[in-house]
C-alpha cells in the first residue's frame, strides 16, 4: 500500500464535507455500480487506498495534524520562540484562532478527516448491503479493516476538536448540515465498531495482509478499542465548559477500565507482538521494516514523495547530505526538562531525545555530514532519523517515513495503567516490569528498585505510569491527551514551566548542572561525545577533559522574542478552557448556522 497510496478513487461518488445539492442528487448508479463493487473481494479492496488518501494529502495528517497536534506539554514543545502571536505557535500554545492561517482551508485535516470517513461511510454501507461478510472472509476483512480507518480519523478527530459532527453513515440531503455531538455517542459507537472489527481481521502475520503493519489487524482493532476506551472514561472539556468525567453510565470510569484490561489482556496473551531492544524498535522503523510482530502495531502508510515526518519531528540536518536532500527536521522537539527527566541510565534518553544536529561542509560526494551540539533550547527527537534510513531522501519537501500509530509498549503500559486501577499495583506490577527491564537492559537492579518504589500503593504506580508515559513515548504525540483524560493538562503545563525557568537559572534540582558542555566530533565514525548533560558533572571536570570544544548549555538566545516557559503557554490563559482546537472559520460559516465554538474560551 505504501506505494499506491494515490491509485484509488471510490467508483461511487465521494460527497465533500459541506455537503453539493448537485452530487446529492447526482445518479448513484455508473459503470461500476455499488453492486459490482462490494460484491467483488478485487474491487473491494481497491477502497482502503482511497481511504489512506484523505489521511497523506497535504494538508491532513502529513503537514498538519501530526506535527501540531500534541504540542505544547510538559514532554513535547513548538521548537521556535519567534513569536507567540503567530498562526504556527498558536497552534500550540492554547490560544488558538478559528481564522488560523495554518488550518483555517477548505481542505484541512478537520476536512481531510471527514473525507476519509465518508469514503468509509460509502464503504460499509456497499459491503454490509453486497458484500456477504458473514460468508465471504476477504469480504469480512475489508469491512473490519475499514470500520478501523473510520475509527482512527474519529479518534483524532475528537483529540483535535473535542466534540464534533457525528456522520455515522453517507451524506444525504438531510444531514449535509450537523451540529456538534456529545463525544459520548460518537466513542460508543466507535466501541462497538471495534469490537465487530476484531471479529471480522486476522491476528498479525494469520493472514497475507496482516503481514504487514500498513494493514490493521486484529491487534491493532483491539489496541486502539482500549485507547478510546480510556479516552472515553477519562477527563475531558465539555460542551458545558466544565472539565469532568462522562455521565454515561456506559462510559464509566470502572467500566472502561474493565474494557481497556481485557482489550491490552487479550493483545499480550495472544503472543502476536512483542517488545524489542528500543533502539532496534526505532532504527527498523526508520529503515522502514513493515513486517508484521515486532512493536509497531499499525502505521500510517506514505508513499516516498509523501509524508513529512522526518521533515516535521526528526533530528535536523542544516545542510543537505549523504543522508537527505532536505535540510529540515526539528520543527516540533522535546521539552528540554525531558533530557533530565530520563535516568543517565535509561536506555531510551538518546533514543528519544538528541542534543546536536547534523552539517557538513563540501559536496555530498565528498564529504560525510557529522554531528555538532545544537542548544538547550532546540532538541530533537531522535526516534526519527534521516541518518537511520535505508535510502536518501531525494523530496526536498517529503521524506516518505511512515507514521507509528501504535506500538505495543502502549498496550503493555494500558494494562498496567487499567490493572492497576482495577486490581491494585501488585497485580499490574509484571507489566510495568516488562517497560522497566527493557529501560535499564545493563542495570536491572535499577530496574527493580523503580518498580519497587512504584508498587507502595495504588497512587504511586499512578504516578508511575504517568512518568513512565512521558519517558516512553517522548515524541510520539500521546501525551496531551493522556493528559487530558487524566485531568493533569494545566497541573504538568504548570510544573514545566517552573521546571523550565529553574533549569535556565540553574536553581532548584538544576542548581549543580554545569553551565557549559564539553564536547568533540569524529568525523571518521560521524560520532559526537558530550560531557555536561548528567546530574553530577561538573564545569570543572569539562574543562579538564580538555576537549577541543565547549559551548554555554543555555535555553534563551538573543534573538528569542520570549523565554520558553511564556512560550509554552500564551500568557494568561488556562489550557484547560482551551483544551483541543476551534472548529475553523471556514466551517463555521458553511454550517448554516449549526456550528460553533461557545465552549472554548
Amino acid at each position: 500500500m505504501k506505494r499506491i497510496i494515490n491509485i484509488a478513487v471510490l467508483a461511487a461518488a465521494v460527497l465533500s464535507v459541506a455537503g453539493c445539492k448537485d452530487v446529492l442528487e447526482a445518479p448513484t448508479k455508473s459503470s461500476l455500480d455499488e453492486s459490482v463493487i462490494f460484491s467483488s473481494p478485487s474491487l473491494a479492496e481497491g477502497i482502503i487506498p482511497g481511504i489512506i488518501q484523505s489521511f497523506g494529502e497535504t494538508n491532513s495528517y502529513r503537514g498538519r495534524y501530526l506535527v501540531y497536534y500534541g504540542t505544547n506539554t510538559d514532554v513535547e514543545i513548538h521548537n521556535s520562540l519567534k513569536s507567540i502571536d503567530d498562526d504556527k505557535s498558536r497552534l500550540g500554545n492554547y490560544n488558538t484562532n478559528f481564522d488560523n492561517g495554518q488550518m483555517n482551508t477548505n481542505n484541512n485535516a478537520y476536512a481531510k478527516f471527514y473525507e476519509g470517513i465518508e469514503r468509509a461511510n460509502m464503504a460499509i454501507r456497499g459491503l454490509r448491503t453486497y458484500g456477504n461478510v458473514e460468508t465471504n472472509a476477504q469480504m469480512a476483512q475489508i469491512l473490519g479493516e475499514v470500520l478501523v480507518l473510520r475509527a482512527v480519523l474519529y479518534s483524532d478527530l475528537i483529540k483535535g476538536w473535542g466534540d464534533v459532527p457525528a456522520r455515522f453513515e453517507p451524506i444525504n440531503t438531510e444531514t449535509t448540515y450537523l451540529p456538534r455531538a456529545d463525544r459520548d455517542t460518537i466513542y460508543k459507537q466507535l466501541l462497538m465498531d471495534l469490537e465487530e472489527a476484531a471479529s471480522l481481521l486476522p491476528w498479525p502475520n494469520e493472514s497475507s495482509k496482516t503481514s504487514s503493519v500498513e494493514h490493521v489487524s486484529k491487534a491493532f482493532a483491539k489496541g486502539l478499542r482500549a485507547r478510546l476506551a480510556l479516552a472515553a472514561g477519562g477527563y475531558a472539556q465539555r460542551l458545558d465548559g466544565t472539565v469532568r468525567l462522562s455521565q454515561d453510565p456506559d462510559l464509566s470510569k470502572e467500566k472502561m477500565y474493565a474494557l481497556a484490561k481485557q482489550e491490552c489482556l487479550d493483545i499480550i496473551n495472544s503472543n502476536t507482538q512483542r517488545l524489542l531492544g528500543f533502539e532496534e524498535v526505532f532504527r527498523r522503523f526508520n529503515q522502514e521494516n513493515l513486517a508484521a510482530g515486532g512493536e509497531s502495531m499499525w502505521e500510517i502508510p506514505f508513499s516516498e514523495g509523501r509524508g513529512r515526518v522526518i521533515f516535521d519531528l526528526g533530528v535536523r540536518h542544516l545542510k543537505t547530505s549523504q543522508y537527505t536532500g532536505q535540510n529540515r527536521g526539528g520543527t516540533v522537539g522535546p521539552n528540554p526538562i525531558m533530557l533530565y527527566e530520563f535516568d543517565k541510565d535509561d536506555a531510551r534518553r538518546f533514543v528519544s531525545i538528541v542534543p546536536y544536529e547534523w552539517d557538513r561542509a563540501g559536496d555530498v560526494a565528498d564529504a560525510g555530514a557529522f554531528q555538532t551540539p545544537s542548544s538547550l533550547g532546540r532538541l530533537y527527537f531522535g526516534k526519527y532519523r534521516y541518518e537511520w534510513m535505508g535510502r536518501r531522501v531525494t523530496s526536498t519537501n517529503d521524506d516518505g517515513l511512515n507514521w507509528m500509530y501504535m506500538r505495543y509498549a502502549d498496550v503493555v503500559l494500558m494494562a498496567a495503567e487499567a490493572i492497576n486501577e482495577l486490581d491494585g499495583p501488585q497485580a499490574a506490577a509484571p507489566y510495568l516490569k516488562m517497560i522497566l527491564d527493557r529501560a535499564f537492559p545493563a542495570n536491572m537492579t535499577k530496574a527493580a528498585d523503580f518498580l519497587a518504589e512504584a508498587t507502595v500503593s495504588k497512587a504511586t504506580f499512578f504516578d508511575a505510569i504517568v512518568d513512565q508515559r512521558a519517558l516512553e513515548f517522548t515524541g510520539e504525540m500521546l501525551r496531551k491527551g493522556d493528559l487530558i483524560r487524566w485531568n493533569l493538562l494545566g497541573t504538568k503545563l504548570a510544573e514545566a514551566k517552573e521546571k523550565l525557568q529553574q533549569l535556565e537559572n540553574r536553581t532548584g534540582k538544576y542548581a549543580n548542572l554545569p553551565e557549559k558542555i564539553y564536547y568533540q566530533t569524529n568525523d571518521d565514525d560521524e560520532t559526537i561525545t558530550i560531557y555536561g548533560l548528567n546530574f553530577g558533572d561538573t564545569d570543572a571536570a569539562g574543562a579538564a577533559l580538555n576537549y577541543s570544544e565547549s559551548k554555554t548549555w543555555t535555553m534563551v538566545g538573543s534573538s528569542d522574542a520570549n523565554t520558553l516557559w511564556d512560550a509554552l503557554v500564551y500568557p494568561g490563559k488556562d489550557p484547560n478552557k482551551q483544551q483541543y482546537w476551534p472548529i475553523w472559520q471556514f466551517f463555521i460559516e458553511n454550517s448554516n448556522g449549526l456550528l460553533n465554538n461557545d465552549h472554548l474560551n
